[in-house]
């Protein structure tokens, strides 16, 4: 991985990068079993939010959708690139522009609710059934402290 990660975004209505983050999803969900979305699903709710991409020499390595409520659609972080700060400066993006920020976890999804629970996100209500396939989730808020959110406006700033 090169030193300089590229920040892209898609504001609502612009599908640039629908097909690359697709893609990206796609080997996520083949090779652990998460991010089961249907592609009309997602293409159409990609289409409604925006979108964070951070790229390397044109490869994405993550990125995270996120409606105007600040309710994170989806996070991906390619395999190869976990570990480096890009989920957790996705998230930032997020913070940064969000009051509330929000989510949901499959509660199957340990290394997902590992992450989220570690940048500080609190587990408030777990929910039967939430998704398609009758998988449960937990849903997730951003904590209220405010020197976490300096910190990750301060790690943005990097």
């Amino acid at each position: 991985m090169s030193a300089t990660i590229e920040k892209r975004v898609d504001r609502p209505n612009d599908a640039t990068h629908v097909e690359a983050a697709w893609a990206l999803k796609e080997r996520i969900r083949r090779a652990e079993g998460v991010l089961k979305q249907r592609r009309g699903f997602f293409v159409d709710a990609y289409r409604r939010s925006t979108t964070h991409l951070l790229f390397d020499d044109d490869e994405l390595r993550g990125f995270v959708s996120v409606r105007r409520d600040g309710y994170i659609l989806f996070l991906a972080v390619a395999p190869e690139a976990r570990g480096q700060g890009l989920g957790r400066r996705l998230v930032a993006e997020v913070a940064q522009n969000h009051r509330s920020v929000t989510c949901h976890a499959r509660s199957t999804n340990e290394s997902a609710l590992r992450f989220y629970e570690h940048i500080g996100f609190e587990v408030r209500r777990r929910i039967d059934n939430y998704y398609e396939d009758g998988g449960d989730a937990y849903y997730l808020r951003l904590g209220q402290d405010a020197s976490f959110r300096e910190k990750l406006s301060e790690f943005l700033r990097r």
